[in-house]
């Protein structure tokens, strides 16, 4: 009996760590977008480094989330997001010198993988609840990263559709953390 005691409050645990991160995602991404918002028409030391910022606090969220979810299932796939976010900061940061439509490449190529990666993650999190969100997300990431690659080769490509791609990645975030909320206090 204390085993199956012991799943609930583990779950829980998991729970409420992945709803503080998720309101933490939300604003990141909320701010991020905000500030990028005005600068989004050409690439500049600021912008350049706006972009690289995006992916390496992705990178902090998943070594977070591995941490704080080891309990309930295996991290590799959060790890494997760790390297592709980590290779994504250097490409940005390579493609920044470029100019816009190499920047897009790169973020769309980024998208599309991490996109996979968060569906493929919040599959198995379902029983824990508020993954919903999580799963919408992943799906439409890929979706988005192949719009990305393509808007690359329009006449004036600009960095607005990466601050469309943010915005609605932090509501899926705010979603989620409400609906974790259940989940955190063991219901």
């Amino acid at each position: 009996m204390s085993t199956v005691a012991a799943a609930p409050s583990g779950v829980a645990g998991t729970a409420s760590a992945l709803r503080r991160l998720y309101f933490v995602r939300f604003a990141f991404a909320i701010v991020w977008a905000v500030v990028l918002l005005p600068m989004a028409s050409k690439i500049n030391p600021v912008v350049a480094t706006l972009l690289v910022l995006y992916p390496l606090f992705d990178v902090g969220a998943a070594l977070y989330d591995a941490k704080v979810s080891k309990g309930t299932g295996s991290p590799a796939l959060l790890y494997v997001n760790v390297a592709v976010s980590s290779a994504t900061a250097i490409g940005l940061a390579v493609a920044s010198a470029s100019g816009i439509p190499a920047v897009l490449r790169v973020w769309g190529l980024w998208a599309v993988v991490a996109g996979l990666v968060q569906l493929i993650v919040a599959v198995p999190r379902r029983r824990m609840g508020g993954q919903w969100p999580m799963i919408l997300s992943g799906g439409i990431s890929v979706l988005a990263g192949g719009s990305f690659i393509a808007s690359a080769g329009a006449d004036d490509p600009s960095l607005s559709s990466a601050i469309g791609y943010a915005v609605p990645g932090a509501i899926f975030f705010l979603i989620s953390a409400l609906r974790l909320g259940r989940a955190s206090k063991g219901a």
